[in-house]
């Protein structure tokens, strides 16, 4: 059997196409992403969905999906935003099924399984259609269910391009005291923090430059792709956002980048002082993290984490070590590649329960 699970954000769509045996065991893990801002290509949705499936197509018995970007500005309430996803996800088996590209189940049934990942378990679209704030931004509900697959009782740190999930989980259930995202930023469980989409003047008010103590202007010039870029944090292809001046994501386009966030450039300011900028600027992008697991273990009396997303060993990891925390990863029970689109994989997974 296999399986597409779908994580759909607000700038990226993930899948994870798994293959399991009889026994429900994972045979194989395809994974591919996009990037696809949906706050201006909302309605690209159904054609990335049906060109990221690719050559599975014919093979796949079932479809998971998860998302966030119902919180995209191209929304005017969640509420829109998942009901559009939700019946994206429908249009595009509607297409696979009229140009002869869905596996047949039976001569009475030629419909694709589709389940959506909610707060409190897996829903099909008739039940999204009645409660569908139940499955906002449920992505980490899925993640929560790999993590558990290595510790019963851990934290689960889940860094992406935008955002932290930080998730308890005790006795092999998560047990976030908030369900919303509204409710996870006042808990901790949520921290607006990523690799590569973080506005860089969000995380400092002031900067070590020289002798001197800078104020940040108050831009969008930077982000923090650019600074893990400069700090060899990630390759060039990682950087999968758009850049903020619409220019290159060379080096030295990223060093040009983080100088204009104190209204300079590269003849101002020299190479070396900006890679300390960088340096500095990383250092408080995981202290912000730490922070926020800090008060989710102390409250939930939990010493052990489990990270995982491209910011695994960037970010998670080092949050982790600074707090004494003990660390694992998930690439104990994926590949590095399969655990940057975790929660596609988790809805996969929970999607093969759900059938069962």
């Amino acid at each position: 059997m296999k399986i597409a699970g779908f994580d759909i954000g607000g700038a990226n769509t993930d899948l994870a196409v798994v293959e399991f045996n009889e026994s429900g065991s994972i045979l194989d893990i395809r994974m591919d992403h996009r990037y696809l801002p949906m706050w201006i290509k909302r309605d690209e949705l159904v054609h990335t969905l049906l060109e990221i499936l690719g050559q599975d197509r014919p093979e796949i018995d079932a479809m998971g999906v998860c998302m966030t970007a119902e919180l995209a500005d191209a929304y005017k309430t969640k509420t829109e935003g998942v009901l559009h996803i939700a019946s994206s996800v429908l249009t595009a088996m509607d297409i696979l099924l009229a140009t002869k590209e869905l596996k047949v189940h039976s001569e009475s049934s030629i419909e694709l399984p589709i389940g959506f990942v909610g707060l409190k378990g897996m829903m099909n679209y008739q039940e999204v259609k009645k409660n569908p704030m139940e499955i906002a931004a449920a992505n980490w509900i899925a993640t929560a269910h790999l993590a558990a697959y290595i510790s019963p009782n851990c934290i689960l740190i889940d860094t992406g391009s935008t955002t932290t999930d930080i998730i308890p989980i005790k006795n092999g259930r998560e047990c976030a005291r908030g369900r919303s995202d509204l409710e996870r930023l006042a808990t901790g469980e949520l921290v607006y923090n990523g690799v590569l989409r973080t506005n860089l003047a969000t995380l400092v008010d002031k900067i070590p430059l020289g002798m001197d103590c800078v104020r940040v202007a108050s831009e969008l010039f930077s982000i923090t792709a650019d600074v893990h870029m400069v700090l060899d944090n990630i390759k060039e292809e990682d950087y999968s956002s758009d850049t903020p001046d619409g220019a290159g994501k060379s080096r030295e386009d990223c060093l040009r980048r983080i100088t204009r966030m104190v209204c300079g450039d590269l003849d101002l300011i020299s190479q070396d002082d900006v890679e300390n900028m960088a340096n500095y600027i990383y250092q408080k992008q995981v202290e912000r993290v730490a922070e926020a697991l800090q008060e989710v273990s102390e409250r939930e009396n939990l010493d052990e984490v489990v990270v995982t997303g491209l910011g695994m060993d960037i970010i998670g990891r080092n949050a982790a070590r600074i707090l004494g925390l003990k660390v694992r990863c998930m690439d104990e029970i994926l590949s590095k590649e399969d655990c940057v689109v975790a929660p596609a994989v988790g809805t996969a997974l929970l999607m093969e329960s759900y059938l069962q």
